[in-house]
């Protein structure tokens, strides 16, 4: 037996240098469950780095990501209480101290149906004023999984009413209400915004004064064009014995899933596919193992964003609303 080896990592081979050989590695399932990593302070967050790339050293099924909106440090691993004791093992041996929450699901805004708005900035202050006169359109674009830019900003402008270098400050006014949206703060995407009118003058127009026109006007152009919320729509491939079949189809239609397809695989096994909302399938790993007696397992990947039912959507405004008077208080 050798120990206390400092170089070797899961899945090297160990041989004689005289008979050089090479195993195929060891295939490690995929993560199924992922969690939000929060330290519990400054020590902690400057620990945290080293600790996780020590961790997925010792076990490979671990994975590491950063949630791009939030900026949070994402952690992956096969189940919730994989992942609850790594974050006891990351105590013990690396003195880092750090929660395991579920993460944020992203929700989104966006707008069916175009309307116009317009809105005109005027603050005098003694001095030199403030002076700006916004009019815009907004339509819907339709979703596009290639398109970068959330904005597609157009100058309609005719006759030099407005300076093309004003043109600027308005989209910036434009891109800072489309991040803040207009039903729960959620951004606002797929969306076309034309500048089609508006006043300027020759002495109290500046850009400030436009950036916060074009925002206001955005926002009152938002509101009356069928805004709606949207939700990330996740496909799991589920893999149980076959006894189980029902028990998880029936589970999938209280999720708010569709299945999208069933069939038979290797051993007794059953394959069920199905399109899930990612707001009902967040602890599907735990949920998955009692209903399996551990014996199921899936995969899932991102699909879509799609418009949050109706009935759901007053609760997301209530609990958005609860929570902004809280910040604000």
């Amino acid at each position: 037996m050798t120990t206390k080896l400092t170089d070797t990592l899961t899945s090297d081979t160990l041989c004689s240098s005289n008979h050089p050989v090479q195993l195929a590695p060891i295939q490690f399932p995929e993560p199924a469950f992922t969690a939000v990593v929060k330290p519990h302070g400054r020590g902690d967050l400057d620990k945290l780095s080293n600790a996780l790339h020590r961790m997925m050293e010792e076990d490979p099924t671990l994975h590491t990501s950063r949630d791009e909106l939030s900026g949070e440090t994402l952690l992956s691993g096969l189940g919730e209480s994989h992942l609850t004791i790594i974050a006891e093992r990351m105590k013990r041996k690396f003195d880092t101290n750090v929660d395991i929450e579920l993460p944020h699901v992203h929700y989104r805004e966006t707008i069916r149906s175009s309307a116009e708005a317009s809105y005109r900035h005027k603050k005098q202050t003694g001095g030199a004023g403030q002076f700006a006169d916004v009019s815009l359109r907004v339509e819907p674009l339709p979703p596009d999984p290639d398109r970068t830019d959330p904005l597609e900003f157009v100058n309609g402008i005719v006759g030099g009413v407005i300076s093309r270098g004003f043109m600027p400050a308005i989209e910036k006014g434009v891109r800072e209400a489309m991040a803040e949206g207009v039903l729960v703060g959620c951004p606002l995407v797929d969306v076309r915004v034309t500048v089609f009118d508006g006043k300027e003058h020759p002495v109290d127009s500046k850009e400030i004064a436009f950036k916060v026109a074009g925002a206001h006007a955005f926002k009152l152009a938002a509101q009356k064009a069928t805004p709606v919320i949207t939700e990330p729509i996740y496909l799991l491939e589920v893999t149980i014995p076959e006894q189980y079949a029902g028990d998880i189809m029936n589970d999938f239609s209280t999720r708010r899933g569709r299945v999208m397809g069933m069939m038979p695989a290797d051993k007794h096994k059953t394959v069920i596919t199905a399109q899930v909302p990612l707001a009902e399938c967040l602890r599907y790993a735990t949920d998955l193992r009692a209903m399996t007696q551990g014996r199921g397992s899936f995969t899932r990947r991102f699909e879509a964003y799609e418009d949050v039912p109706t009935h759901l959507v007053a609760s997301l405004v209530e609990r958005y609303q609860q929570e902004h008077a809280a910040v604000a208080h």
